[in-house]
């Protein structure tokens, strides 16, 4: 930005410069009426192709300029889709072993259900019996 700020001054600048000695020159010189219109078309004619040409370089740096942000952001935009790639697979694995460990914990807890229920269906059936047993003897 300041390079930029720097280019147009000094375009600007040389421009000024340019035609203010052109018109100094100009007006004391001695010449006649026709030759310092003829004067005066020349110089305008080479300041004006000195300023197309300074315009020229500054569209040059332009897209110089536009090339190179567009080649930051597109390094962005890649950086950025890389890392929401890794944060995407670094979460389904996360969600693979949450789940991975909540189901072992559910079939666990199953598992322990079924032998309490087992156990507790073997003691009520060894009461019924006991007392069968009890009321016939």
């Amino acid at each position: 930005m300041k390079d930029e700020g720097m280019s147009k001054g000094l375009i600007f600048g040389f421009l000024a410069g340019g035609a203010l000695g052109a018109i100094l020159a100009l007006l004391y010189a001695p010449k006649s009426g026709k030759e310092f219109r003829s004067d005066i078309k020349v110089k305008s004619d080479e300041l004006l192709t000195e300023a197309e040409k300074q315009l020229e370089i500054a569209k040059e740096k332009a897209k110089v300029l536009i090339n190179d942000g567009k080649k930051k952001s597109e390094e962005i935009v890649g950086s950025a889709k890389e890392k929401s790639n890794k944060i995407l697979q670094d979460a389904e694995k996360l969600y693979e072993n949450v789940l991975d460990k909540t189901t072992k914990v559910v079939n666990t807890g199953k598992e322990k259900i079924e032998l309490e229920t087992e156990r507790i269906k073997t003691s009520v059936k060894a009461g019924v019996d006991a007392y069968q047993e009890s009321k016939n003897a």
